[in-house]
């Protein structure tokens, strides 16, 4: 047995969708613990392609169990709208429990989510407009409506009827919008709730009860380490905690169930939105890796900034999350590199400098220390084995592995199932008998 938690090691879209799908396979239970429908995950099983953004990727497995945790935030619609689009392509959702103490995303959290991105100018964070910050401030200055509450028609009126028009007031006074009408919005949500009324529970006590069979779970973390509210780079980050030590306040469960953290991480870099980006390329390279790549965001469809892997925030995730060990994603996008660079260390006011700065103007002004080594060019999308690849890209992967000071224990070199390569399973493999900086396995 073992509980595993699966985390992005960047900015997100590491390809945690894909790593996810791949260990839910030896999972009895999936919890997603934090994010919203800001979050997407891509996974692609034989000719199908999945995007899902709030259900858990177990959802394709009919054997496992999947938790929406507290520490999410929920837009019943979007989520809605996923389950009919899963249940088209013949995968059941019977399966899927939501957290009843999840908060709720409301409409006028998407439209002062908007509002508020558009009137900082210049000061953009970046966000998708997809009201997820404005429900975690709710959620922070308990005035948020929860799952539960929409299980409550009666309490659901009381608590909406307030909150709707205290918003309204915010809408017109601040943004000049139009107001919400408060009754077609609680008759909206109420038929909502009866469509997800099946599927709501006491999600921590589910998770202990799993716990105390001794189940297999698997936490899966949206977005990335460098995204997180507390430790990412700050204030171009998300509005809830990505990191490892997020999936016990998320999921209702205490440190001591963790029994393993996986990191993912793209064998290049990539960022959505605004935010320095020390490797960012920005030239032929750059859209060379985003073509090559397809790198535009599965929930908004934005296209995502390109750079040389970063070995300094990788250090740094494996510091913030305890990482045991990695998965490396989209090795195959370098197949054609001459030459491949990583960012070993940074050059700040004139200092060498190895460890990721916490000030917001420092990291702004980082200048990239790179080591240089050259590309394989051939392919390696059907190599399913260490020996199967060339020796320069097992070479590039001792790099990484000795840069971040962790073993690898899965390669991807595709989005597909089998285009993979896994070193050791790490639920059900011995820990840290992986693929280490000197190619012992």
């Amino acid at each position: 047995m073992a509980n595993v938690v699966v985390i992005g090691a960047q900015w997100g879209d590491e390809g945690k969708g894909k790593i996810t799908d791949l260990l839910s396979k030896s999972a009895d239970v999936v919890v997603r613990y934090q994010g919203g429908v800001n979050a997407g995950h891509t996974v692609v099983v034989k000719d199908q392609t999945f995007k899902l953004h709030l259900i858990p990727s177990g959802i394709l497995y009919p054997n496992t169990e999947c938790i929406i945790g507290s520490g999410t935030v929920i837009d019943p619609k979007v989520l809605i709208e996923e389950l009919d689009q899963v249940e088209a392509l013949g995968i059941s959702t019977q399966n899927l429990l939501i957290s009843e103490t999840a908060h709720v995303t409301m409409p006028y959290h998407r439209l002062i989510d908007r509002a508020a991105e558009e009137r900082r100018g210049t000061h953009k964070i970046g966000t998708t407009g997809r009201g997820i910050g404005p429900t975690y401030a709710d959620k922070s200055e308990r005035t948020g409506i929860r799952i539960i509450d929409l299980m409550e028609p009666e309490a659901l009126r009381s608590r909406l009827n307030w909150a709707i028009n205290y918003k309204n007031v915010i809408l017109e006074k601040l943004y000049d919008l139009p107001p919400l009408d408060p009754k077609a919005v609680i008759e909206e949500y109420l038929q909502y709730a009866e469509r997800l009324r099946p599927h709501v529970v006491d999600s921590s006590l589910r998770i202990y009860e799993a716990v105390r069979q001794r189940r297999n779970i698997l936490f899966e973390g949206a977005q990335g380490t460098l995204l997180d509210l507390d430790h990412g780079t700050y204030p171009y980050v998300t509005s809830s905690n990505p990191v490892a030590g997020g999936a016990c306040v998320g999921s209702g469960i205490g440190p001591t169930i963790i029994d393993r953290v996986i990191g993912v991480a793209k064998a290049y870099t990539t960022r959505v939105g605004e935010g320095p980006f020390p490797t960012e390329l920005n030239g032929t390279i750059g859209e060379m890796l985003c073509d090559r790549g397809a790198e535009f965001g599965t929930t908004t469809g934005r296209k995502r900034r390109c750079g040389w892997f970063d070995a300094v925030i990788g250090r740094y995730a494996v510091r913030i999350n305890g990482l045991d060990c990695l998965a490396i994603t989209k090795l195959d996008v370098l197949d054609e590199m001459e030459e491949i660079k990583v960012c070993v260390a940074y050059e700040i006011d004139g200092q060498y400098c190895q460890d990721f700065p916490s000030n917001a103007h420092r990291f702004a002004s980082c200048k990239p220390i790179y080591k240089t080594v050259p590309g394989w060019r051939q392919s390696t999308e059907n190599c399913r084995s260490l020996e199967d690849l060339p020796q320069r890209a097992l070479d590039y992967l001792k790099l990484l592995a000795e840069l971040m000071e962790v073993p690898i224990a899965i390669i991807s070199l595709g989005a597909s199932r089998d285009q993979t390569i896994i070193v050791e399973d790490p639920i059900h493999g011995p820990k840290r008998a992986l693929l280490h900086a000197n190619g012992a396995a």
